[in-house]
């Protein structure tokens, strides 16, 4: 993981079951007799963040309803230190925190995880833009409660981006996606499938891992074709955003992507990798 990500060292789940006396309910041990809980347990998993949130990010409410997407949260904070260092290279190597960094999170979901993260690491200033208005209602539940002066908009164009989000008068240091993996519905049920078969379990079709649904887990064309969309209409506001960036969940699209930005001419492309124990993760960033 990033060496700034406080979940480095994996979890200590006595400080965890202080900070949410709930999760104790779901921890057992694994075969090396240390504590864990079953992450196929949607259950076990949203006490889980709920700690995590709590202990080391000042989240003192997070509900997260069915059938939202819970977030695995060292990734999602991988994101966010990566994204501190890309600001760092235009500042001297040191990371800009504060209010006056601008940040716009496309399809912040429910669980509104990456303003959270990053306005607790950093300081910085949040938009987060969805297209479900029930995920629109529960973000700002959640901002809300915890005091936060994040921006919840709601994009009503399924077939927008950035237009209807960015006003005219908006600027943004950077912006941030977690953009739909599948192509379908079916596609979406055949790679829990194969979570669950990793995770050792008997298929549970009705089931998806962590939770999830459209427009989080898929969109027509996958996860290439939104980001190729998100590509096209940055053009129109190069001017008011410095950094636009993706993840990128095939390495195989990269190719693709890449293209697609030299035809628009971006200035600078970058592709950031990171790493999380096995798994390798990676970001998309350009700029004109």
């Amino acid at each position: 993981m990033h060496p700034r990500n406080k979940h480095l060292q994996g979890y200590d789940f006595a400080r965890l079951c202080q900070a949410n006396p709930a999760l104790k309910q779901h921890l057992h041990k694994n075969p090396h007799g240390h504590d864990t809980i079953d992450f196929s347990d949607r259950n076990a998993v949203v006490a889980l963040n709920q700690a995590l949130l709590a202990s080391d990010y000042g989240v003192q409410f997070w509900q997260l309803p069915e059938p939202f997407l819970c977030p695995p949260v060292p990734g999602r904070a991988d994101y966010i230190h990566a994204l501190a260092d890309l600001l760092a290279e235009d500042n001297q190597g040191e990371i800009p925190t504060g209010k006056q960094i601008r940040c716009l999170d496309i399809g912040t979901g429910a669980n509104l995880i990456y303003p959270l993260i990053g306005q607790a690491e950093y300081g910085w200033q949040f938009t987060g833009s969805d297209i479900n208005p029930m995920a629109v209602s529960v973000a700002q539940t959640l901002a809300k409660a915890n005091g936060l002066g994040i921006k919840i908009r709601q994009q009503k164009d399924q077939h927008a981006i950035f237009s209807g989000i960015i006003g005219a008068k908006d600027s943004y240091h950077l912006t941030m996606c977690n953009p739909p993996f599948h192509e379908s519905a079916e596609a979406a049920q055949a790679g829990t499938a194969r979570k669950w078969r990793n995770l050792g379990k008997s298929q549970r079709p009705e089931k998806l891992n962590f939770g999830g649904h459209a427009p989080e887990l898929w969109c027509p064309g996958g996860e290439l074709a939104f980001i190729k969309s998100m590509i096209d209409e940055s053009q129109d506001f190069a001017e008011q955003v410095g950094w636009f960036t993706s993840l990128v969940s095939k390495k195989d699209n990269l190719p693709a992507l890449q293209q697609a930005l030299q035809k628009v001419k971006a200035r600078d492309i970058k592709v950031i990798d990171m790493q999380q124990g096995q798994k390798t993760s990676r970001f998309i960033a350009w700029r004109f």
